[in-house]
């Protein structure tokens, strides 16, 4: 019935998507199955991509020929660039998505891209021979063979619901939980163990009252997450602000005996940066409000997803505190929040490809290696897409470093210093996130889809003149003065001092206050020349100049690390044998098995004095 494929993708959430896309595009052939073929990409909690640093991430998956930030255009209701009050390197974009046109659009990309095929059933375990795994087995008794396995299985894996007293099975309201890989996959060797996230109750729009609330537009002109010129809609979406008060935290609280939070029956830990309402309320008691963020769903629908109200308590509970929310008195409930508790495995059983140490050919990626958001489940998708083609095909791995991405900074972190709640991903996680930016992703990382073949010519063609352009317009700058008399006035309308001589428009813009787009207000020459480039172009240039000197210490500090980064180390090292190492540092670097000297040092329990030990022994 079903031919041998090159690779087999569990699981049709975010991460699967990018996991099938990424290697059908390079030429696997690819079956992807689902429990359910009307849920592909369904957008299970919040109906919005991007935000701080995650917009970066949807930004890199682009850069290198994924389709998120393609899929995210086409279906954005409402766009805003986050932190433009701060420097470039904190700029995150984030749109608001039509849920429904997101999940289309999403099949109907997979459906028209060559090599997918589609399954839908239960993967209950695996086919595994010597340690490796050769295929899939459904809960249909069909055996498929493939030479590669990508599990997504996102919170299905013994998915538990709660809400208030009830619980039961499930790995989204009314959708059935996965059995029986947890079980199997313990039996191979495989530690795991429990997590937990929660979602919002959904309420009927039409029974809101926005005049009580303050409005919040998106960007007067919306940017984009595709590097493309993918088509988005024309109309925009209005969302909401509203606050909870006393009244509705006393509310809640009545039903905090009832909280499955509370009362022990919610073992698995959730995340910490996106706690429930309940939560919120007793660890910051001293707080009288929190933001309830009202966003609609779609463009067409009524449905409004209350953002900052995640909550298991019981039912009527939910509906009792609701109501007392400005704005709110009359709300209807389309369904409540719920938590839900499910398996996972702890990353460190991972090489930094994604592909498990245990069991050869078989790659782990999104929630069911610990971590929480669509742009983290994604880019690991795409990546472990990318190498189970790669492995199959005997091409060289692709292993994404912390100095080129902030995918290469999530990686790195779960495979190297593991997670024990819901991992998220924060420009402070980036120890060089000034080079990592969103504007930048695509001069960073396309040369690395071009090099895959993910990218086409014309693609990199668009990147390097993007290059090109931009450095056309800082060498112009560093070139060309600006006369005094000319530029002083716009300075003081600018808050900033005047000019007593002539001076170089570099060192000009290099205030903070002064723009290119100012500047061309005083000097005809940069006005025509800007007149050459685009939007995205100049702001290119103009983040070069302003940060030049601050790009430079960084490069330096990357180099230098990158010693430590290029020192590889024998992945069958005994590390036992180095009595002078800690006994902490031996049973560690056992167990994560770096690939590098610099992968080793980010260990826990690893000291700068085993690193010292570990350095004069690999030299040797």
């Amino acid at each position: 019935m079903f031919k041998k494929y090159d690779v087999v993708v569990v699981g049709a959430g975010h991460a699967g998507c990018e996991a099938a896309a990424a290697a059908a595009n390079l030429g696997s052939s690819v079956l992807l199955i689902t429990m359910n073929m009307g849920t592909i990409a369904q957008m299970s909690c919040n109906p919005a991509m991007g935000g701080v640093a995650k917009g970066q991430i949807v930004r890199e998956i682009d850069a290198m020929g994924g389709y998120s930030g393609i899929i995210a255009d086409k279906t954005t209701i409402q766009f805003r660039m986050l932190n433009l009050s701060k420097g470039p390197a904190m700029w995150s974009p984030r749109a608001q998505n039509d849920r429904m046109r997101f999940a289309e659009e999403w099949r109907l990309a997979l459906e028209q891209t060559p090599n997918v095929d589609f399954w839908q059933d239960m993967v209950s375990s695996l086919i595994v021979k010597g340690n490796t795994v050769k295929g899939v087995r459904t809960s249909l008794g069909i055996e498929i063979e493939c030479d590669t396995v990508v599990l997504t299985n996102g919170t299905f894996l013994n998915g538990l619901i709660h809400i208030g007293e009830k619980r039961f099975g499930g790995g989204r309201t009314a959708e059935r939980a996965a059995t029986g890989l947890t079980e199997q996959l313990v039996e191979l060797g495989f530690e795991s163990g429990r997590m937990k996230t929660g979602t919002p109750p959904r309420v009927d729009g039409r029974s809101l009252n926005y005049s009580v609330m303050e409005e919040q537009w998106g960007d007067e002109n919306p940017g984009r997450f595709s590097f493309t010129d993918v088509e988005r809609p024309t109309g925009k979406r209005c969302c909401w602000i509203t606050y909870t008060n006393p009244e509705v935290h006393e509310t809640l609280k009545e039903g905090f005996e009832k909280s499955p939070m509370f009362t022990g029956r919610i073992k698995g830990l959730g995340p910490r940066y996106c706690p429930s309402i309940e939560d919120k309320i007793n660890r910051f008691a001293e707080r009288e409000r929190h933001q309830i963020f009202v966003e609609p769903e779609g463009f067409n629908t009524v449905e409004i997803y209350v953002n900052g109200f995640s909550t298991s308590l019981p039912e009527d509970v939910q509906y009792r505190a609701l109501i007392q929310i400005p704005g709110f008195e009359n709300a209807k409930i389309f369904r409540p929040g719920y938590a839900i508790e499910y398996d996972y495995f702890p990353p460190t059983q991972l090489d930094l490809t994604l592909e498990t140490k245990l069991v050869s050919n078989l790659f782990f990626a999104g929630q069911i290696n610990g971590t929480t958001g669509y742009e983290e489940a994604a880019s690991q998708g795409f990546i472990a897409g990318i190498n189970a083609h790669q492995k199959v095909h005997d091409k060289h791995e692709l292993i994404m470093k912390r100095s080129e991405s902030y995918i290469g900074v999530l990686i790195d972190d779960l495979v190297t210093k593991g997670t024990e709640e819901p991992y998220r991903m924060f420009t402070s996680r980036a120890e060089h996130r000034l080079l990592l930016r969103q504007d930048n992703a695509d001069i960073r990382l396309t040369p690395i889809g071009y090099e895959l073949g993910l990218i086409n010519d014309e693609r990199m063609d668009k990147v390097n003149k993007k290059i090109e352009d931009s450095d056309k317009i800082v060498t112009f700058t560093k070139q060309v003065s600006i006369e005094a008399s000319s530029a002083s006035p716009l300075l003081e309308e600018l808050g900033t001092a005047a000019l007593s001589q002539n001076v170089k428009m570099f060192n000009l813009i290099s205030r903070p206050q002064v723009s290119l787009n100012d500047l061309r207000k005083a000097d005809n020459s940069l006005d025509e020349l800007l007149n050459k480039f685009d939007q995205e172009t100049i702001e290119q240039a103009e983040i070069k100049i302003k940060y030049e000197s601050y790009f430079e210490k960084e490069m330096d500090i990357v180099e230098k690390m990158r010693k430590m980064e290029d020192k590889e180390i024998n992945p069958e090292f005994n590390y036992q044998s180095l009595v002078s190492l800690s006994k902490e540092a031996r049973e560690k670097l056992m167990k994560i098995k770096p690939r590098t000297l610099g992968q080793a040092s980010r260990i826990s329990g690893v000291s700068p004095s085993d690193i010292s030990v570990l350095m004069v022994h690999i030299s040797r």
